[in-house]
């Protein structure tokens, strides 16, 4: 039963991954009702979700070409911060990760519900100003370093946090911000699932169960993604995400 239910968390992440984001709210809940001990799980959702990071980077390789004087920047500023998001994870007690978890899934639940609200604004100062004159290079990339660090300690949310980011760089494609945004993620996601495999910190047994199914559903969402609202499938990630961080701060406070 566990391995079916993992399984089919991982189609359903996946499948949410391709379609509307939100896919490691319902993996690394999965993991942990496995038996899989939080820090391990959340390593091992890392895992799961590179494969499909890496895929999506390279489909999207033709729209963010253009930036490509930007992938050395943010390359090493990724490796740097994502390994220094991984550190932290693993000096992290499964007592106090458990303690944590609450808080940083509703903080990734609240980008998943205004994420587009937030680009749009974001996006349009950034016209506006020219985000990158605005704010100095600099900035940007302590605030990306900021990005990497949080997504080599919780994967959750992580899409949105760079979609932000590009945002205030002045970017308007969609398409090319999807892009560096999954680029920076592989990287991100690479590096930290590399320090978890050398430090001994993934279930791979586990893991590439949900591994396995989230690539065949965000593959098989992909080729359906045109039947399928995209509203619908918005509105039940955001109550299942409401309902998983009610569920983890009972868990971790009121038990």
């Amino acid at each position: 039963m566990t391995e079916i239910l993992l399984l089919l968390a991982g189609l359903v992440g996946g499948a949410l991954n391709s379609l509307a984001g939100g896919g490691s709210f319902i993996v690394f809940p999965a993991l942990l009702f496995a038996g899989v001990p939080p820090v391990l799980a959340n390593a091992s959702n890392t895992y799961a979700a590179l494969p499909g990071y890496v895929s999506g980077a390279a489909g999207y390789w033709k729209s963010f070409a253009a930036y490509k004087n930007r992938l050395i920047a943010y390359g090493i500023v990724s490796v740097l911060f994502g390994y220094a998001g991984a550190e932290l994870l693993l000096v992290v007690s499964d007592e106090l990760f458990s303690k944590s978890v609450p808080w940083l899934m509703a903080f990734a639940v609240a980008l998943f519900v205004f994420g587009n609200q937030i680009n749009a604004a974001l996006r349009a100062r950034g016209g506006e100003r020219r985000g990158m004159k605005a704010l100095g290079s600099a900035l940007l990339l302590v605030l990306l370093a900021a990005v990497c660090v949080y997504g080599g300690f919780f994967n959750a949310g992580l899409g949105i946090l760079l979609l932000a980011f590009l945002a205030m760089a002045g970017m308007t494609d969609i398409h090319a911000m999807n892009g560096l945004k999954l680029y920076v993620s592989s990287i991100v996601a690479l590096v930290a699932v590399v320090r978890f495999a050398l430090s001994g910190s993934i279930d791979w047994y586990h893991g590439s169960i949900a591994l396995a199914g989230v690539t065949i559903g965000g593959y098989v969402a992909a080729r359906l993604a045109h039947h399928i609202p995209t509203l619908w499938i918005r509105i039940g990630v955001i109550v299942y995400g409401v309902g998983m961080t009610g569920y983890f701060f009972w868990d971790a406070y009121f038990v």
